[in-house]
């Protein structure tokens, strides 16, 4: 993994705005309309086009923007055995803070309603029957970043824990063995992104966020006990790579709302540090957790660890200034050391492929914003 040795280099969590047409085969393929062949050729071109925008825009580690995901964790529906699209999928509770303002979670409700995603449930034993799809991934960005002057590029993948939260178990006894089947189904994708040469990023927001969407009722303890455990399982999910070819994405949910009820970085980043992973990507520009770079003022990073702090909010269509952003590079790294720090955004810009809080041009003056910030702070701390 790349380390801000000369500058700080900036990146992203992982998905971007798909272009319209592309919206629509995704959803055609959704619904099981679509031609996989049309569909593919356009991932393909949508690849390449995100690979040189993001370049074009200041980021220094790229991806595919998950140009041919519906979602960063219900996609996997498509990869593993175990999940029927005829299923009636398990009502989606949502996060207890909009319960606490129920005004806010209907009209919160209403704006997303477009990016009602296919969620079947679990019904059968889960295992990995679809290789083709991670290596078609992996070819479209190999084919992008042959030529490309981005410094290094990475894929996404969904963790076990996060999975489970999206797509219910009705089929497993315990939410231990389900995790645990999703762990071994998932390791295929993992080791073959790893293989591959890039960087690979699991998605585990239930790290933060199953807190108070998974399991609210929970004390913070008791919560801390299912981490453990979600963490645990997704190490040996892990085991055959390198834990420095590896990096997480933690976050709280990627929505406006109160997040009143998340739980703290502080009381969870010691089992965060656990995970056989050197980069931690983690919010830390919305207004609810900005204040945590003070976290590591009595917590001290780990050999060998890298943090990736959010220094754009990706809810809002606010263009952050520059000297901001530099400024939340340099309150990090002033603690943890400048080669430790990566910039990067709270989270994707469309975790739901047809649904994007922020407009698309807005995402890329963002962008512009994230670089030249990073470059403010690389002159302060160089």
């Amino acid at each position: 993994m790349k380390r801000s040795t000369e500058r700080i280099l900036t990146t992203h969590t992982g998905s971007l705005p798909r272009p319209a047409d592309l919206l629509t085969l995704i959803q055609a393929m959704e619904s099981g309309t679509g031609d996989p062949a049309v569909f593919g050729a356009r991932v393909r071109s949508a690849v390449a086009e995100i690979v040189q925008a993001q370049v074009r825009a200041g980021i220094d580690i790229v991806n595919d923007g998950e140009m041919g995901k519906p979602s960063y964790a219900t996609y996997v529906k498509d990869r593993l055995t175990g999940f029927e699209q005829e299923t009636q999928p398990v009502p989606f509770a949502g996060p207890a803070d909009l319960a606490d303002f129920p005004e806010y979670r209907e009209r919160h409700n209403l704006r997303r309603a477009a990016s009602t995603l296919v969620r079947p449930k679990c019904v059968g034993e889960v295992r990995h029957r679809d290789e083709k799809a991670v290596a078609q991934e992996i070819e479209d960005l190999r084919s992008a970043t042959t030529n490309s002057p981005a410094a290094e590029a990475f894929l996404s993948a969904a963790s076990p824990g996060v999975i489970s939260i999206f797509l219910p178990n009705d089929y497993y006894k315990t939410h231990e063995a389900y995790l645990a089947a999703l762990a071994e189904a998932m390791k295929p994708e993992y080791e073959g992104v790893y293989r591959a040469g890039f960087i690979l990023q699991i998605d585990c927001p239930d790290l933060a966020m199953g807190r108070h969407i998974q399991f609210p009722d929970l004390s913070v303890a008791e919560f801390r006990k299912k981490i453990e455990l979600h963490v645990e399982v997704l190490n040996g999910a892990l085991s055959n790579i390198q834990a420095e070819r590896v990096r997480i994405h933690l976050c709280w949910g990627n929505y406006e709302g109160p997040h009143h009820r998340d739980v703290p970085l502080g009381d969870i980043i010691d089992i965060v540090f656990k995970l056989r992973a050197s980069g931690i990507s983690y919010e830390a520009a919305n207004p609810r957790h900005e204040h945590e770079w003070a976290v590591f003022k009595n917590v001290k990073l780990p050999e060998g660890k890298v943090l990736i702090p959010g220094v754009l909010d990706s809810t809002t269509n606010f263009i952050e200034h520059p000297e901001l952003i530099a400024q939340r590079i340099c309150n990090v790294a002033n603690l943890v050391g400048r080669e430790n720090v990566i910039a990067s955004t709270d989270c994707g810009f469309a975790t739901s492929a047809a649904f994007s809080a922020v407009d698309p041009r807005i995402t890329w003056a963002k962008f512009q914003s994230m670089a030249e910030g990073a470059r403010i702070a690389s002159s302060q701390l160089w």
